[in-house]
């Protein structure tokens, strides 16, 4: 089974290296990034659109029809930012977007990175946990076939561009990480392909956590 999907946050570190994978992968036949600024990257199975605000979909809808996944990739710190605009972003806008996408595609799988640590129960005393739970349960309610990806620290893929200074400082913890706690630790290559695997093969869990992802890029 061939698939096209749709990235979202492809300018970003972890989007860009499930980019990257999908451009390779063989059960991968097109990819569409949406990005708010052009991402600099050409490819013969690549389209991209550009746009501006997530909440406003209407103008480029037409497009969006005939994908068989979404892996959704954009989102934000919630350090430095209030408890209201992390929601808007990280919870509102990813909804708005899923609501349509799930609308025009009915059989589409969703793949969403969260992180560990993220409150299913909407319960708990830390808010971004909350919010990022709070999605997990809505998306999960509204696809027939979603999975909510919960990584740990991400080895970045060879060639990607698009790193934080703040990665390229701590990138020599990995080995180390992967070696003793391995329940933490996975590579972006290992996320790219557990999406891909997701879409054309499924998973028992909706819930991913690293064990998982690591799992279910080698099937």
């Amino acid at each position: 089974m061939k698939i096209k999907a749709i990235i979202t946050g492809a300018t970003g570190m972890v989007g860009e290296g499930i980019l990257l994978e999908c451009l390779t992968h063989p059960d991968v036949q097109q990819v569409l990034i949406i990005n708010r600024k052009p991402g600099g990257v050409s490819h013969p199975k690549l389209r991209e659109i550009i746009h501006a605000d997530f909440f406003n979909l209407a103008p480029i809808e037409p497009q969006l029809t005939g994908y068989d996944a979404c892996f959704f990739c954009l989102g934000v710190s919630s350090v430095g930012m209030s408890k209201e605009d992390y929601k808007r972003i990280t919870c509102d806008l990813t909804l708005n977007v899923a609501q349509l996408l799930a609308k025009l595609n009915l059989e589409m799988t969703f793949c969403y990175v969260t992180g560990m640590g993220t409150d299913s129960s909407e319960q708990g005393r830390v808010a971004w946990a909350r919010v990022k739970g709070a999605t997990e349960n809505a998306l999960m309610r509204l696809f027939k076939h979603a999975y909510m990806f919960r990584p740990g620290f991400m080895k970045a893929t060879p060639g990607q561009k698009n790193l934080k200074i703040s990665y390229k400082l701590l990138a020599w913890v990995y080995p180390i990480g992967r070696l003793l706690y391995p329940a933490g630790f996975c590579t972006l290559q290992e996320v790219g392909r557990a999406m891909i695997n997701a879409a054309t093969k499924g998973y028992p869990k909706q819930i991913l956590e690293v064990k998982d992802i690591v799992q279910l890029a080698k099937a």
